[in-house]
Order: C-alpha cells, then sequence, then structure tokens
C-alpha cells in the first residue's frame, strides 16, 4: 500500500512532470521576442540567451499589465510607492493565477486626461487578476477574468495580502489602498463578493503591506495592516531633488503612523485590537510585513519594517502585543541607526534551524542580514555575509530568500528602483529606474551578485517595487513576478532549477487554519541537519507569495550523499507529524492528522 504522502500526491506528481512542457513552450517563444515586443512592454527586447537563469516572458503568455499612478505633477507621496502584487491559485486549480495592483488619478477634481503620462493602452483603471491557464491545458498562459471575478478595486492600490480568512477551502484577497481598504470573499465559484464593510476592515489612510495571521492561535486567521504616515493631499509638502527640480518627499516629511491588528471572530468579521493589543502605543513608517516564530517558543510574532523609524518585532504575550527588537537587536543596524527598511524575508538560508532576516534599503545604506542566535536574538551580519558591498547603490523592495537553483542553499532577488531622485532628473520622464539583482547563496558563507549572467532582463532599468515568488509553469522550481511602479508587470520564469532534484509541498489545516500559516516543515536527510522551510504568504513588499513549501535537492550525487529519510511538520499548533521519506520531483499535499504523531 502507498504510503499517505505519497498517495495524497501522485496526481499532481503526474501534473508536475507533464507541465514541465510549459517552459519548454515558453523559452521558445521568448527566443523568439523581438525588440519591438520588448519595447511595448515598457524596456528593451528581454529575450532569452543559452545560459539565462530567468527569461521574461510576460506578454508571450498574455500577462499584459501596466502599472499608472496618474500623476499630474503633484508629487503626491502615495504615487512612488506601490504597487504590491500576489501569486494565489483562487479557482483551487493546481497552478497560480496572478493579481496586479492599480494606481488612480489622485488630485481632486483631475481625470487621466490631466495625466503628465499616457495612459496605458490595456487593463486600467483598476486591479486586475489573471487566471493561469496551464492547468489543465498544459500550456502556461493567462486570461484577465478582473470583470467576471469581481475585484476591480477602482481605489488607490498599494498592496495586497491573500489568506483563507473564513475557512471555507479557498483563498480571499484584502487590498490596501491610500484610502479606504478592501476585502475580496472568495465564492468559491470564480467569483468573488465585496465584504470589506460587513468584515469592519475599510480603516486606513495610507495601508502599505498587510498580512493574514493566527496571532492568538485560535486557528482562524487575523489580520495585520502596516500604516506609512500621515501624508494627505491636503497637507502635500513641496519637496526637492538637490537639483533644486520638485521630488517625492521622504518619509519624515511627515508623521509616521500605528499600525492596525484586526481580530478575526469567526462569523466573517473582524474587530478593531489595535489599542487593546498594545500596537497602538508605537508609531512608525511601516513598510514590509512578515510573520514567523523568531524566537521558537510557539508563538508567531510579527516582524515590521519601518521607513527611517525603528523596526518593530511585536511578541503575543498574556493576551497582548510586547514590542522586542530593540531588545532582540532587530530595531537598529549595527551602528545604531535606523534604516529604509522596505522589503523584508525571513527563512532558515544557513541552515541552522532557526530564522534570519533579510532587509532591503535606500541606496547609500545597505540592505541588512539579521543573523539568528537561534533564541530570538539577532546580530547584524551584513559585512560577513558579503552584502554590503553589493547592495550600497541599490535601492530594494520587493525581496524573498528561495532556492532559485534548487541546490538547497536559499538565494535573494531584489526588486529595485529609487523613491527621490538621484541628484537631478538628468532629462530623464521618470527618474526612479535601477535594474534587478539576483544574488546566490554560497553554501550558507556569503551572497554573491549573479545578476550580471542572469539573463538580459537584468540588464533592464525599471521602477521596481514588489514581487511575488511561486512555481508558476509548475515545473519544480521558484518563479518570480516583478510589478514596477508607473511601468509593466513582469513575468520571470526560472530556467535552471529543475536541473536539479526538487519536491514542493501543500500543507492543509484542519484543527489550525485551513492555510497552515505558520507550520514549519523539516526535510529529514541522513547525516544532514534537517532543511527547514515555513507555510507562509507573506513578506517581499506589500506582495503575497505561493503558501508551497519547496525545497532544492541538488544533484543526483548529492541526493545519494544525504538521502531523504523523512518529512517533519510542526502544525501552528504546535503538533509535530512525521511522513515517510518520499520520492523527490514532484508535488505533494500534507493534510493535518494523516501524518504519524510525534511527541
Amino acid at each position: 500500500m502507498a504510503s499517505p504522502l505519497a498517495a495524497a500526491g501522485a496526481g499532481l506528481k503526474r501534473q508536475g512532470r507533464a507541465t514541465v512542457t510549459a517552459v519548454l513552450l515558453c523559452a521558445a517563444l521568448a527566443c523568439g521576442t523581438s525588440e519591438k515586443a520588448g519595447e511595448e512592454q515598457g524596456g528593451p527586447g528581454l529575450s532569452g540567451e543559452p545560459g539565462a537563469v530567468f527569461i521574461e516572458v510576460s506578454r508571450q503568455v498574455g500577462l499584459t499589465f501596466t502599472h499608472f499612478i496618474g500623476a499630474t505633477g503633484q508629487f503626491y507621496l502615495p504615487e512612488i510607492m506601490g504597487p504590491g502584487v500576489a501569486v494565489l491559485d483562487y479557482d483551487n486549480d493546481g497552478d497560480l493565477d496572478i493579481y496586479a495592483v492599480q494606481g488612480a488619478v489622485l488630485e481632486p477634481g483631475k481625470s487621466i486626461s490631466d495625466s503628465i503620462w499616457p495612459v496605458p493602452k490595456e487593463h486600467f483603471p483598476g486591479n486586475r487578476l489573471f487566471r493561469n491557464e496551464l492547468v489543465p491545458s498544459g500550456k502556461l498562459r493567462f486570461t484577465d477574468v478582473t470583470e467576471q471575478a469581481g475585484v476591480g478595486d477602482l481605489k488607490f492600490g498599494e498592496g495586497v495580502a491573500t489568506g483563507d480568512y473564513d475557512n471555507d477551502g479557498d483563498v480571499d484577497i484584502f487590498v490596501s489602498n491610500y484610502g479606504p481598504n478592501t476585502l475580496y470573499r472568495n465564492n468559491g465559484d470564480g467569483t468573488f463578493t465585496d465584504v470589506t464593510d460587513e468584515a469592519g476592515v475599510a480603516a486606513g489612510s495610507f495601508s502599505t503591506s498587510a498580512a493574514f495571521v493566527d496571532y492568538d492561535g485560535d486557528g482562524d486567521l487575523d489580520l495585520f495592516v502596516a500604516h506609512y504616515n500621515t501624508f494627505s493631499i491636503e497637507g502635500n509638502k513641496i519637496c526637492t531633488a538637490a537639483s533644486g527640480e520638485q521630488d517625492y518627499c521622504g518619509p519624515t516629511a511627515y508623521f509616521p503612523m500605528p499600525d492596525r491588528v484586526y481580530e478575526n471572530l469567526g462569523n466573517g468579521r473582524f474587530r478593531d485590537v489595535t489599542e487593546k493589543t498594545g500596537v497602538a502605543a508605537e508609531y512608525g513608517h511601516g513598510l514590509g510585513v512578515i510573520t514567523a516564530d523568531f524566537d521558537n517558543d510557539g508563538r508567531i510574532d510579527i516582524y515590521v519594517a519601518n521607513d527611517e523609524t525603528p523596526n518593530q518585532m511585536w511578541s503575543w504575550r498574556d493576551g497582548h502585543f510586547e514590542d522586542l527588537a530593540l531588545m532582540a537587536g532587530a530595531a537598529y543596524n549595527d551602528e545604531g541607526d535606523t534604516e529604509a527598511s522596505m522589503g523584508v524575508t525571513a527563512e532558515d538560508f544557513d541552515g541552522d534551524g532557526d530564522l534570519d532576516i533579510f532587509l532591503a534599503h535606500i541606496q547609500h545604506e545597505t540592505h541588512t542580514l539579521y543573523l539568528n542566535d537561534g533564541a530570538g536574538n539577532f546580530f547584524d551580519s551584513t559585512d560577513v555575509y558579503g552584502l554590503a558591498q553589493v547592495s550600497r547603490g541599490i535601492t530594494g523592495f520587493g525581496t524573498l530568500w528561495f532556492d532559485y537553483d534548487n541546490d538547497g542553499w536559499l538565494d535573494l532577488f531584489t526588486n529595485n528602483g529609487l523613491v527621490m531622485m538621484d541628484g537631478g532628473s538628468g532629462g530623464e520622464t521618470f527618474p526612479y529606474k535601477q535594474r534587478d539583482q539576483l544574488l546566490r547563496n554560497e553554501q550558507g558563507k556569503r551572497f554573491v551578485d549573479v545578476s550580471a549572467g542572469a539573463g538580459p532582463y537584468f540588464q533592464v532599468r525599471e521602477v521596481g517595487r514588489g514581487a511575488a515568488f511561486g512555481d508558476i509553469d509548475n515545473d519544480g522550481d521558484i518563479d518570480v513576478v516583478a510589478a514596477n511602479c508607473n511601468g509593466p508587470m513582469r513575468l520571470l520564469l526560472n530556467q535552471v532549477g529543475n536541473r536539479n532534484h526538487w519536491l514542493e509541498f501543500r500543507l492543509v489545516g484542519v484543527s489550525v487554519n485551513r492555510d497552515a500559516l505558520g507550520a514549519k516543515v523539516a526535510l529529514l536527510r541522513k547525516g544532514r541537519r534537517p532543511m527547514w522551510r515555513r507555510v507562509s504568504r507573506d513578506g517581499s513588499y506589500f506582495s503575497a507569495n505561493d503558501p508551497r513549501v519547496h525545497f532544492g535537492l541538488g544533484t543526483d550525487a548529492e541526493l545519494a550523499a544525504a538521502p531523504i529519510e523523512g518529512v517533519l511538520v510542526v502544525w501552528p499548533n504546535g503538533r509535530n507529524e512525521r511522513w515517510p521519506a518520499p520520492e523527490p520531483d514532484q508535488f505533494l499535499t500534507l493534510r493535518e492528522g494523516d501524518g504519524a504523531p510525534v511527541s
């Protein structure tokens, strides 16, 4: 008899092997991309080339979306901050769909005809939902289903969070806006219902990142929403670049704001418990948000990346939150300075069994790596791992620790773009463009910038913001959807990961939240430390990721040297279960209660 794990994954295993052809199709399309086609997307041709790590294929597969800020020349701060993007399987068909966040015209009394930029020809106004047709067609292709799904929010969008807040088996969408926020409940039939008012989560002024998280451990997903500052249209300030040209203001031009916490009441409604939980007592320019158990005490913590204000680490203690970031060493860098914290990711990048934190910052600062000592104490180890030198000239936003080459070590991608002019405009119409970066993890010892050899995309300059990560083509490696401010969305298909072995797991909670957000998964290997990953949708910047857990396993020789002995899941309620060793190169579903209990 097949093991429960093998039986659960058999169908998905066949699906994963069949859809490898999708990558070959996209690679062929990309190799035929014309220079003109690339220019229509807002940049040079992005065709693939031999040896490219990622190829950009958005237009070839129907993912045509251009973000538009509707600027009328007032330099309103919300215009330059977004957008985010989400990858999610909204229709439960086994492939990842994409939700894109859109801007709008903010100046009162003005319309798109008053914009200083040309209006995009496609998909404006409003947010857009693109359905992935990979399953069952076997071909990677996207269809815009926004109108039939009912999710085309027309407000000025900033970020997006996803999660099954009502535990009904399908994923819901929360949109953070400048202005009132929006919550869409998934009806399970391809449509959504705007339940913002009845759910009680509309409140907002300048919301940024958000995350669904079961902070109180009661089995359903609560909601944490970061806020930036007190900017208002009426109180817009005039700021200038070093050249004397008008420019967007920095965060300190306005007062910071407290974030908001919403408790899920289990009846479709949330209650604002910001004051009750103690979060209202502290203010910060909130941008990135990540939720994880940083000190291994069995409770989920909430880490907030704050722009030029101390970062926060909210830990749930006796019915309220305490900010432990200062005591933990993760509020300031090693020089005691606040930084322009934007994108954030947390994983066990060095394989020692605890969660480390990476923060992307503005140019002239460096990105920051906080190394965890195993007890929730963090040490700024940026220089030790070679990240200072490669990041000083970069303004980074969307980011994630992920194993792009499936060698078992977690690498880094950063989606980059300026927020203020570097000196002056230099004659550019939108002078905030930078190249993205791919940083390879050299076996937990240091990170090396491999962008130059990663493909033509990494030579393109755009105004990068959010980034969402997941296996878009179901071929066993992680792809990237990169969102640009006032520019086209990009789909980067991984061309090298599935040359090595891999495993991907989808977890389903029963007594815990159905997404199993907050669970930890360990791949047990003979003669090696366990390889730990966490179940999450949050992190990056203003974006939502694939919750499936991905493991790169390396070459045949590496797999033979450290064979898999089993899979251990630590569910959010602390219950441990173990499954037998699976065969590599397949997708598997692990349902709470189907594994063997481990005391």
